[in-house]
């Protein structure tokens, strides 16, 4: 009977360290992490966990939407940790689905992270909406054509690197390569 962590967060800039303490505080032999949506389907390190649990033993998250962000995908993920008796602990609500009462506030829970997910993102293209009916645009503004001069220049050169000219300019890489149009 090994207790086992997982821990996502969503995006790259996003530091996993919060989730990771409270894992390795609550007993956590082994953990597995990554950075990647919880909308995703297939999560490399989730499968990876899940091939190494073993029966008896205790799936330990931090939060419920840690492990999945649909109510559909959480359930299917509680019943597949359930036939092979494995429990799931959900840290910040104490949940533990090896009871009667655990079973029941997890699959309520699961409604209200996906609830919580759905308003997320309509309030997130609500606001996308009301700034283009305002006029502006989302991403970075247009690279002006001095730059893009600039950056040709030193391409053509042949005395720098992709990763000098995009250091001197300030220009991504991607943009660089579309500036000088070549893969």
């Amino acid at each position: 009977m090994t207790r086992i962590g997982y821990a996502r967060v969503s995006t790259l800039d996003q530091s996993l360290n919060s989730q990771m303490d409270m894992l390795k505080e609550s007993g956590c032999e082994r953990i597995f992490s990554e950075k990647v949506s919880g909308r995703k389907e297939r999560r490399t390190e989730l499968d990876k966990c899940f091939d190494y649990l073993r029966s008896g033993d205790t799936l330990v998250i931090t939060k419920l939407d840690r492990l999945g962000r649909t109510t559909k995908q959480l359930i299917e993920l509680a019943q597949e940790l359930e036939n092979r008796d494995i429990e799931l602990h959900i840290l910040d609500t104490n949940i533990n689905t090896n009871t009667a009462m655990g079973k029941m506030f997890f699959t309520m829970m699961s409604a209200f992270a996906e609830l919580e997910a759905n308003l997320l993102s309509e309030r997130t293209k609500k606001g996308l909406e009301s700034a283009r009916a305002r006029g502006r645009k989302g991403g970075r503004p247009p690279i002006d054509e001095e730059t893009r001069d600039l950056v040709r220049k030193l391409y053509y050169s042949r005395e720098y690197t992709i990763d000098d000219i995009c250091r001197m300019t300030k220009v991504s890489k991607t943009s660089v390569y579309n500036i000088i149009k070549i893969y």
